[in-house]
């Protein structure tokens, strides 16, 4: 029986946790907000099943799911509203390849707009991993620049930023040691809620 695409919808919500795509390993891993609080493109769920192994209701639901899942770049949302407006054929191609050719898509303007607001703020090093990104030209370089790289790049800027603090004569004594406790804990969380954060309390 072939159901309604509303019917359909409820399905998708219903079975979530259940349908899952198989992805390429480029794409296991859903982007967030970044250090810097720049949204990066993100990838939905994995499934565990295998779309040629999907009945064609399943694979119809897969792909609303993807289209209900506000993570979802333009891109992929776009080819998967094209992938439900055609045939069945369309809809299986789209969760095997053509999701993944749109996610590419999707995560080069993340990164074209990471490296945008890095030039900007002068952060050196995520402009130097975005762009050697960007030029490798492959999905895995530039997910894996989306899902680590920005983030330990901004982690190197943010402490050339935290130092330039230290090496300021005007630093006062609870700046200067938030500063330092902020490089002695070295995460990049640590340091990013130095340079948004407690650098102002501190100051205050």
């Amino acid at each position: 029986m072939r159901l309604s695409r509303t019917t359909l919808a409820v399905a998708a919500v219903a079975l979530a946790p259940t349908l899952l795509l198989a992805a390429p390993a480029f794409a296991t891993e859903t982007a967030g907000t970044s250090p810097t609080g720049a949204v990066t493109a993100s990838v939905s769920d994995e499934p565990t099943t295998p779309a040629s192994e999907m009945s064609d209701d399943d694979v119809r639901v897969a792909i609303l799911r993807i289209i209900a899942d506000p993570a979802t770049g333009r891109a992929v949302h776009a080819a998967a509203q094209a992938a439900m407006d055609g045939t069945a054929a369309d809809q299986r191609y789209f969760l095997q390849t053509g999701r993944w050719t749109a996610q590419f898509e999707d995560d080069r303007v993340a990164v074209a707009r990471i490296l945008h607001l890095a030039r900007q703020n002068h952060s050196r090093a995520v402009v130097r991993e975005a762009v050697a990104a960007l030029d490798a030209g492959t999905p895995e370089a530039v997910r894996a620049f989306l899902r680590t790289g920005y983030r330990l790049a901004q982690a190197e800027d943010d402490r050339v930023a935290i130092f330039r603090v230290l090496a300021d004569p005007a630093t006062g004594a609870a700046l200067r040691a938030a500063a330092e406790a902020a490089l002695d804990d070295g995460s990049p969380e640590a340091l990013r809620y130095f340079l948004e954060h407690g650098r102002y309390k501190a100051g205050a």
